[in-house]
This record gives structure tokens, C-alpha cells and sequence, in this order.
């Protein structure tokens, strides 16, 4: 029925296309558009099925008109479907400033089984270049169709390389000058790419930039970790879809979430998150973004470690008979132990080997001077050769029930067994502690921030490491929007069957 999905993208080269193809006359590929100058043309020839269910279509040419110093420039367009004129010497408006959609209607008696052909030029008497950005066709009854389709087909080369440079701020007169390369892939299953996109490094440098339609550049400002301030620019060099391999092509890891977001008083499950943002400098520790949707959304990366389970505790002492024996660390209420003397040893069994990267203690609810006070940690296998994994000294404790936690320093390797030498303690003839509990660190950082749709409020967005996707057909970034943009499109057609069968009820 009627026609496949139009558009013609010409963001990229060669174009981006969908049941279209292409002529140029005049004009080429100027970074995020196709240039024509006077008299230049576009033709695109393009396949209908049945036009007898197409009444109208509805026809959008995305363009602008180039400047001509510090005017607006000249260049109309004349729009022709099957050599009839839709349009005749069509000015743009703004010139020079931003591409403007121009809705065009086309009557549904000029299309015809087969072939058909859109042309597209620009006027002989054209003193400035005509650029255009994209053109869609849709049945009048299926609006926005083809942009959802281009936009989805876009959104699958989501992985993007550009070619940087720097100069400093307030100094117009200074040369540019060649920065790192900026790569990055941001997606959260939603098929828009963005508008905007800031970052900040672990070291303190933060950039936030803006994007032209088509992706081809960027303009924004940088702040080195010193604090000076730059401007910053950057030309598009590559774009490819993701894959397995993205990973690989930055020194810095690529982070996968498994999201939630608040509203309603809950967390509900929302898209998975991909992100990766390599300026050249140190790894990020947070990002924002706006989406071609109006969509926002900020994430601060940061470690939550997860307690795991101690299956048995033992202690070179304790005062079992008075209800203060080694159990109580583990039993996460308000009871202690306690140990007749100002040493001790205290043995810990986890349920399975952990890599554990914090622990923490909680003094007992009297005599500050029972606290520790210097204590070493120990890591084993087997229970019986141990290796050093942290030493403390002169530690206090603010209060009474005041849990403190500790990080260990370097990489963490994965025991079964714990060992915690109490060998000082704050003066006291007994040493006394209300709980110790062990955390491991997941397998990457998590995040926590907001997100907030388009029109709407902000709600909460947070995300934890997501397991590697697998590779394979089943695991094809492409098919996703594939699936949504068919989805979309079966929705629409059947409001088309649903609205023709009412026209023929009331006959």
C-alpha cells in the first residue's frame, strides 16, 4: 500500500537513504549538507505501490540559504514532482542563520506506480548557495513517518570521533590549536542522538559543547584541570555504529548500565545506558546531555561497594558468658564484643572468595577507651597463609555506635578468609567493637543523577554495571530501532485501516 518510508539525509556522505536514490547537479557535500549554487539541483527517484491510497502526501525540505556577507543572501528553490511544480522560486526564510523545515503539499494524482522522481533546485538568479539538510515524503495520514524512520537509521551510527582544537577564551585573535581527540558514544535505547553534551574528568577538566544538525561539528568551551579557560571546536572525522569493538578504541573503559528511574514514590526499570567519553585526558566522572528530542539527562559516576556475607567469625577471646561473644559483629544490631585484653585477633569466613575493597567498624556503645586503636588486615586462600592488605594507626572514634569505613589502597584480590590484629587499643585492659562488615567493589562504577523528558519534570535516574551484551545476531545494535520504528509504523497504519473503515461505514 502507498509508499515505503522516504527521506533523503544529507548530514553524511555519501547520503544517508531510504527507498530513494540520488542525483546532484551544481552542488556537492559541504560537512552537514549537500551545497547547490545557482541553478544546482537535487533529484531523488523514488518507488509508490498503489497511489490511488496515497489522496496527498506530505513533502518537508529541510534548507537554508547561505549568507552573503551581512545579508540574509539569495537563493530560492523550485520544487517539481514528476516535472509539475509544487513550488515556484520559494524563499527560505532566515537566511544564514538556522535550516528551516518548508511543508510542502502533494496531491495524490501525481504520484504514480513505479518510479517517481522529486527534483529540487536552486534559482539560475541564486546569489548566494542553497543548503540543504533532508527531505521527507509521507502520506498525509502517516505524518512523520520518514523522520521517525531517517532518525532512527541515524541513531544506530551512534559512536563518534572528532578532531579538536583549542584556543583561549576572550583572545579572538589567537591561532587555534590542535587538541586530542574527542570520542564518544552516549545511548539509552531511545534512537536520538544529541544536541549538547558536557563532561567533567576525574582530574577536574570539564567541556561542554553543542552540536550542528547533522553531527559534522561542534562548538563549546573547555576547562583545563588548572582552571584556564578555552574555547573549543571540533570537525567530525568518523561515525560507526557500536559494536563489540568500541570498547577498544579508547584507553578508558566503556560504561554499561542497567537503570532505574524515581517517580511515584518507586524506582522503575528503564533503558539500559551506554557511555563513553574520551577527551584525551583523565576518565570521566560525570556527564550531562540534552537529546534532538528535548530530552536531558545527568549522570555522576561513583563505586558502591556491596556488603557480602560472613558466614563465621572467630575470636582469640571473648566474653561469651556475658552475651558479648564474636557472633555479635554480625548480628547488625545494637550488641558488641568484647575481649579481655588490650590485643586481639579476630578471624573472618565469607561465604565465598570476595575481592573486598572497603571494610568497616563500629565502636560498642561504652568506654571509648576500649576502642581500637592500630589493627593491621589480612587476606588468605586457605586459612592458613596470610597476605597484608591494610594497616591503621592511631584511629579514633567521634562517638558511641559510630561506624567508620575503610579503603583499601591498590588492586583487590578475592579471599575466602579475613583477619582483622586488633594490636592497640585506646588504653583500656579490655578491647570492645559492635560490628565489622566487608564490601566488595562490582565490576565497574555506578551512577546517580536525574532525567527529565521533554515538557516534563525531572525525576530520579540511577544506574549499576550491567553484565557484558553478547555478541552474535541476537546482540545487533541495529535491530532495536529496526523493531520500533516497524512497531511505530504498523501502529500508524492500522489508525489508516481503522479511519478508512469508518469512511465506509458512513457510505
Amino acid at each position: 500500500m502507498g509508499f515505503e518510508a522516504t527521506y533523503a539525509d544529507f548530514s553524511v556522505d555519501p547520503p544517508r537513504l531510504s527507498n530513494a536514490e540520488a542525483g546532484f547537479h551544481g552542488g556537492g557535500f559541504a560537512g552537514s549538507h549537500v551545497a547547490l549554487g545557482a541553478d544546482g539541483a537535487v533529484t531523488l527517484d523514488f518507488e509508490v505501490q498503489d497511489p490511488q491510497d496515497v489522496p496527498q502526501a506530505t513533502l518537508t525540505v529541510t534548507a537554508l540559504v547561505s549568507k552573503l556577507g551581512s545579508s540574509l543572501g539569495y537563493a530560492p528553490m523550485t520544487v517539481r514532482l514528476q516535472g509539475e511544480t509544487l513550488a515556484q522560486d520559494l524563499t527560505v526564510p532566515g537566511g544564514g542563520d538556522l535550516p528551516h523545515d518548508n511543508v510542502l503539499a502533494v496531491p495524490g494524482d501525481l504520484l504514480k506506480p513505479g518510479t517517481n522522481r522529486l527534483e529540487i533546485r536552486s534559482s539560475p538568479k541564486a546569489a548566494s548557495m542553497l543548503w540543504l539538510y533532508r527531505v521527507t515524503l509521507d502520506p498525509v495520514r502517516e505524518r512523520g513517518r520518514s523522520e521517525r524512520a531517517r532518525t532512527a537509521g541515524a541513531a544506530r551510527d551512534s559512536v563518534f570521533a572528532y578532531r579538536t582544537e583549542l584556543r583561549p577564551a576572550h583572545a579572538s585573535s589567537a591561532p587555534w590549536q590542535s587538541a586530542p581527540r574527542l570520542l564518544f558514544h552516549l545511548d539509552r535505547g531511545e534512537q536520538s542522538l544529541p544536541a549538547q553534551l558536557g563532561w567533567r574528568g576525574e582530574d577536574g577538566a570539564e567541556a561542554t559543547i553543542g552540536f550542528a544538525s547533522g553531527m559534522a561539528d561542534f562548538r563549546g568551551c573547555y576547562r583545563a584541570e588548572d582552571g584556564t579557560a578555552y574555547e573549543y571546536r571540533g570537525d567530525l572525522t568518523d561515525r560507526w555504529p557500536f559494536s563489540d569493538e568500541t570498547e577498544h578504541l579508547s584507553a578508558y573503559p566503556l560504561h554499561r548500565f542497567c537503570t532505574e528511574e524515581g517517580w511515584g514514590g518507586g524506582w522503575h526499570r528503564s533503558h539500559d545506558l551506554r557511555l563513553l567519553v574520551d577527551d584525551g585526558g583523565a576518565p570521566v566522572e560525570g556527564v550531562h546531555w540534552r537529546d534532538r528530542r528535548g530530552n536531558s539527562g545527568s549522570a555522576v559516576l561513583h563505586t558502591v561497594h556491596r556488603d557480602v556475607e560472613v558466614t563465621d567469625v572467630d575470636a582469640s577471646d571473648e566474653f561469651d558468658d556475658g552475651g558479648e561473644g564474636a557472633d555479635n559483629l554480625l548480628a547488625g544490631e545494637r550488641t558488641k564484643w568484647l575481649a579481655w585484653d588490650d590485643t586481639a585477633r579476630l578471624d573472618f569466613t565469607l561465604a565465598r572468595p570476595a575481592a573486598v575493597a572497603s571494610y568497616t567498624l563500629t565502636s560498642a556503645n561504652d568506654a571509648p577507651d576500649r576502642d581500637p586503636r592500630d589493627w593491621r588486615l589480612h587476606g588468605s586462600r586457605d586459612g592458613r597463609n596470610w597476605t597484608p592488605l591494610d594497616a591503621r594507626t592511631g584511629e579514633t572514634f567521634a562517638g558511641r555506635w559510630e561506624s567508620r569505613q575503610f579503603t583499601l589502597r591498590g588492586r583487590a584480590r578475592a579471599y575466602r578468609h579475613y583477619r582483622l590484629d586488633i594490636l592497640r587499643n585506646a588504653g583500656a585492659g579490655e578491647t570492645q567493637l559492635a560490628g565489622v562488615r566487608f564490601a566488595e567493589a562490582p565490576d565497574g562504577q555506578s551512577f546517580t543523577g536525574y532525567y527529565q523528558r521533554h515538557d516534563e519534570g525531572p525525576i530520579g535516574y540511577r544506574g549499576t554495571p550491567a553484565a557484558t551484551e553478547p555478541s552474535g545476531p541476537s546482540a545487533d545494535p541495529g535491530l532495536a530501532p529496526e523493531l520500533e520504528a516497524a512497531a511505530a509504523s504498523l501502529t500508524e497504519t492500522s489508525r489508516t485501516l481503522a479511519a478508512l473503515a469508518e469512511r465506509l461505514r458512513g457510505r
